[in-house]
């Protein structure tokens, strides 16, 4: 029989490893849009409410992005589930992160697949429309 504590510290670990396995998938990311003359603002910004994974400033334009991680393909592209849902709840965080930072300038939503060890990244959307 397993015991309480050593499920919690089980449990304790994969989260820790999942963390370290999306913020190396968040830094592939940005290392992407770094190359592609994006300046990196942050990443993983949360607040109480909401969170993003990267945000980059390009041209003045304020980039927001989902990156969603898979160990591999198996379990199927990242980007099925971005729904519109998802999408809505980045607009309202891009709008916070706006807000709080009193910027006025253009933005833009953008999600990114990545998958694998070291991870790579698979596909890139930077022109996410939200259907209303």
């Amino acid at each position: 029989m397993v015991s309480p504590v050593s499920t919690e510290l089980a449990l304790s670990q994969l989260s820790s490893m999942w963390q370290k396995s999306g913020h190396k998938a968040e830094v592939a990311v940005a290392n992407l849009l770094k190359r592609r003359s994006h300046k990196i603002i942050e990443l993983n910004w949360r607040n109480r409410f909401a969170e993003i994974d990267v945000i980059t400033n390009k041209q003045n334009v304020i980039y927001f992005v989902e990156v969603k991680y898979r160990k591999d393909t198996a379990q199927g592209d990242g980007l099925d589930y971005i729904t519109n849902e998802k999408l809505t709840r980045m607009h309202r965080a891009a709008a916070m992160y706006m807000f709080e930072h009193q910027l006025e300038n253009p933005m833009q939503l953008m999600v990114a697949s990545v998958s694998g060890q070291p991870p790579r990244v698979e596909s890139l959307i930077e022109d996410i429309q939200i259907d209303n």
